[in-house]
């Protein structure tokens, strides 16, 4: 059985715009988390904004007195503190979905999976919206970020059984490419609308912009012929289908091991590290002679705009060049360049757009690499459960990074740069890493 032309379509369309709408939610955390985090502490009482403006210019000139620096290091620490928890609420969310939903995605099949994480992250940002304190948003946010979690690799496992061997390399090059797109689309918006206490919330009424689209994708889009056949055969059979935690029992288990270690790589190399760019940025800006406001968004354009070619491409790299080889060469690029710019460059630099998009160009390579190649480490039965494992556990070992280094962002006294160079590190693991995987280049999605 395959799907028509139309119903190919479809499947294609609606998970490249889920994946593309989870870009807008990919990219919030960067573009609000500080600015949120000092209007709730504000509201709330934990510090004074007002002066909390005013002791950063007057450190920028030099003119701060020791109890000032002190109060403010103390409301920077803070602030850094409560970014990097919703940093983290993104990720264990994230991570979350991925494992709930991907194991729903196994059960009741990918189309409806996929349309559930998106009404889930869409309806759960609109909730943010109304967040008075930084726990609520914290707890909304985490809710929200399920649904990010499971539109992956249910998206990717329904497009990789819905379309042809001879399609999947350009099918896996564009869900990669999606949320660098829908990331790209939001952080440009923000070069012309500034995100400032009081007025941050627009962002989360763009993630919850997709609603619909996840109504639409709940009735119309179709489901996978390869996932179909595999229930007809089970129940031909008369035995039960697979248990989806079977990727966690041999002969699965080193597979799935190896899986989330490639998976966390990129994710680490990231949020983790890449990442930290933005507020980087964000607290360059507080204390410039002539801030440029629109900076933070400027550094998640950059990237965004690199990552979509790198990701567009990679799963082309990738057969090309081979599997685990383009995977190799992307980690010591991408390890390369952050320690450059994280020792070399500073945000008010005129060069370090420039870094921050090469940067962005080398590690999307990454996410056209992930789509074509996790999939195929695993058979039908537990492909999505499979995939969604190994892309999103790794978001949990990025979360104790990024929770980790906001609590020791005190010890660093607020230098991101620092984290930075430590954190960018996890690209060497990725050249060593790789020599686990197996080559998957022959390997059929039908086995």
């Amino acid at each position: 059985m395959s799907l028509t032309s139309t119903g190919r379509a479809l499947v294609l369309t609606c998970a490249f715009l889920g994946w593309l709408c989870a870009g807008f939610h990919l990219a919030t955390t960067q573009l609000i988390g500080r600015t949120a985090a000092q209007d709730l502490l504000n509201r709330t009482g934990a510090i004074e904004l007002t002066r909390f403006d005013a002791l950063s210019k007057q450190k920028a000139s030099g003119s701060i007195s020791d109890s000032d620096a002190t109060q403010l290091a103390a409301w920077q620490a803070l602030v850094g503190q409560w970014f990097a928890w919703y940093q983290c609420a993104f990720l264990f969310g994230a991570a979350t979905g991925g494992l709930a939903f991907g194991r729903l995605g196994d059960k009741i099949g990918r189309a409806k999976a996929m349309s559930a994480s998106i009404l889930t992250y869409s309806g759960m940002a609109a909730v943010a919206c109304f967040a008075t304190t930084p726990t609520q948003l914290l707890l909304a946010w985490f809710l929200a970020c399920t649904g990010v979690g499971g539109m992956w690799p249910n998206g990717v496992a329904l497009l990789s059984e819905a379309w042809s061997g001879l399609s999947r390399t350009v099918v896996s090059g564009l869900i990669g490419t999606s949320a660098n797109v829908g990331i790209f689309i939001i952080t440009s918006i923000a070069t012309k609308k500034q995100v400032v206490p009081g007025d941050w919330q627009w962002v989360l009424m763009i993630g919850a912009s997709p609603f619909l689209l996840g109504l639409f994708s709940l009735f119309f889009v179709p489901e996978s012929p390869r996932w179909l056949a595999a229930r007809r055969a089970a129940a031909d059979a008369s035995t039960p289908p697979a248990a989806n935690w079977e990727v966690f029992r041999p002969p699965l288990l080193q597979v799935t091991l190896v899986g989330i270690l490639l998976g966390t790589i990129p994710m680490i190399g990231g949020w983790g590290s890449a990442n930290w760019m933005i507020p980087w940025a964000d607290q360059a800006v507080e204390g410039a002679a002539t801030p440029n406001p629109f900076l933070k968004a400027q550094v998640g354009q950059a990237r965004a705009f690199t990552g979509i070619i790198g990701s567009l491409i990679g799963g082309w790299v990738a057969s090309i060049v081979g599997r685990r080889r383009t995977y190799f060469l992307i980690s010591i690029v991408c390890l390369v360049i952050a320690q450059w710019t994280f020792w070399k460059v500073v945000p008010t630099d005129a060069t370090f757009l420039y870094w921050v998009s090469a940067l962005g160009f080398f590690s999307g390579l990454y996410f056209g690499w992930l789509p074509l190649c996790l999939p195929e480490l695993f058979p039908i039965r537990v492909r999505s459960t499979g995939a969604g494992v190994s892309f999103n556990f790794g978001r949990i070992l990025t979360a104790v990074t990024v929770f980790a280094s906001g609590l020791l962002i005190e010890s660093f006294s607020g230098d991101y740069a620092a984290i930075g160079r430590v954190t960018s590190l996890i690209f060497a693991l990725g050249m060593v890493a790789i020599a686990l995987a197996p080559d998957t280049t022959q390997r059929s999605l039908d086995e």
